[in-house]
């Protein structure tokens, strides 16, 4: 079995030397091998077992709103969730609002979507440019809550099978998660409230009125770096001088210093060197060293 026979089979939802760079928010870097886009839990079925066997290692794209690709050709195969993957349920438990998401749906939708429904819980979601799946994956949080706070259970498929996993199984920590490389979350599960909801719809305005004010626009994957334990990633890049540097196509954030801006037409490999440029000038400073919050394609995690 080999990359041609899921070629062959996929037809239409797998494209070959596709773009990949371009789809996340850096928007820049290079191709995959081969791209599968998988709408429903039958796509995943049919084209699952020739995914396994064709070779390559899986890179799940997500909404590439955390994601720095390398320049060049990537030897992987990208996955990309859509349809199915993107619907939002949800239904009344009692007291508690039972919300089922497909890991394709990108959370300010679903946070829009829950607040105009008069759901509350998880209106801190509106701030976080992800998909569910990414944000299972890696604990996503912001405003002063998480994942970790509303989530009940995912379904991952690994491996061929799919099964559910509950929240203790995931062990969370802050952006953290045990779910690996290889696993390809397409559900998630949250246990949320009814509540105000005008008080939802206004909370969700104070954070995008936010986020406008305190970060910028254009070509980034939000905040590059974790912050540390009582401090903040964005004050010692700005404390160690870095805050507006350049290297090539990439340049610190003059709005705030915890964000790399690419040009239009940049290169991943610029946004790299600085984000790499940057750890080191910090660490060696103020003798902290920072931890990413990206994944990368084609580098090796600094």
């Amino acid at each position: 079995m080999s990359l041609e026979e899921l070629v062959a089979v996929g037809g239409a939802r797998v494209q070959e030397h596709a773009p990949f760079g371009a789809r996340t928010t850096y928007r820049v870097g290079g191709t995959v091998r081969a791209l599968v886009t998988l709408a429903s839990s039958a796509d995943l079925e049919e084209l699952g077992p020739l995914m396994l066997e064709s070779g390559l290692a899986m890179f799940v794209l997500g909404n590439g709103s955390n994601l720095l690709v390398a320049d060049g050709e990537h030897d992987v195969l990208g996955v990309h969730l859509v349809g199915e993957f993107e619907e939002l349920r949800t239904r009344d438990e009692g007291d508690v609002v039972v919300v089922d998401a497909g890991a394709g749906l990108d959370l300010p939708i679903a946070a829009r979507r829950l607040a105009k429904s008069g759901v509350t819980g998880f209106e801190w979601a509106v701030g976080v440019p992800g998909s569910f799946g990414g944000a299972a994956v890696m604990n996503a949080g912001g405003h002063g809550s998480d994942m970790n706070e509303s989530l009940v259970s995912v379904t991952v498929w690994r491996d061929g099978a799919t099964r559910t996993w509950s929240k203790e199984l995931l062990d969370y920590g802050y952006r953290t998660s045990s779910l690996g490389g290889d696993d390809l979350v397409t559900a998630v599960r949250l246990h949320l409230r009814a509540g105000d909801r005008e008080a939802a719809q206004e909370r969700i305005r104070e954070i995008v009125r936010w986020r406008r004010e305190h970060q910028p626009g254009g070509a980034n994957a939000g905040s590059a770096f974790r912050n540390p334990e009582n401090d903040y990633a964005g004050r010692l890049i700005e404390a160690a001088g870095c805050k507006g540097m350049r290297l090539g196509t990439a340049v610190v954030s003059e709005k705030h210093a915890n964000f790399i801006i690419a040009d239009a037409d940049g290169r991943g490999n610029d946004v790299y060197e600085l984000l790499t440029t940057v750890r080191a000038l910090v660490k060696e400073r103020t003798g902290v060293e920072l931890v990413s919050e990206h994944r990368f394609l084609g580098f090796e995690t600094p």
